[in-house]
């Protein structure tokens, strides 16, 4: 026990509790993803793409949660594998514009199958209303965290 009074109790800690989530998911996803020689971010870097094909470095890496320069480095090594293209020259600004190859389509489509397998295991002892409850009470726990407070009237 702290000094300064008591501590958190970990069994019912909302945030442990999603940390502890959150790293079961990492595990579960990690075993489905290394088989087929991927990571988390490059998958997610793949998703994001085929959801908003045209993304820069910058875009990726806050969709990716990791830095500009780990997703550089990792858009580099997409680039030589084919598995995304991107223009020698960017045709505004600086920021080059990022989209999948067919074979980047091919290897995204085998990994969001494995993806979804993980998720729905993690989901399986919940029901559709359940499901839908967990989604808004996470987003309203993110949006809680990372948009200013209303200010007082």
């Amino acid at each position: 026990m702290s000094q300064g009074g008591p501590g958190v109790e970990l069994d019912t800690s909302l945030g442990y509790m999603l940390k502890a989530a959150a790293s079961a998911l990492h595990s579960a996803l990690e075993a489905v993803l290394r088989p087929l020689g991927m990571t988390i971010t490059h998958y997610a870097c793949l998703e994001l793409l085929a959801q908003r094909p045209g993304l820069s470095n910058s875009e990726l890496a806050r969709g990716a949660f990791v830095t500009r320069q780990s997703m550089n480095v990792l858009l580099q090594a997409l680039e030589r594998q084919g598995l995304v293209v991107r223009p020698a020259q960017a045709p505004v600004g600086r920021a080059l514009p990022t989209e999948l190859t067919p074979r980047g389509c091919r290897q995204l489509t085998v990994a969001s199958a494995a993806v979804r397998r993980v998720e729905q295991a993690m989901l399986a002892k919940l029901d559709a209303s359940e499901q839908d409850q967990m989604r808004r009470l996470l987003t309203a726990c993110i949006a809680a965290l990372t948009q200013p407070p209303v200010p007082a009237t």
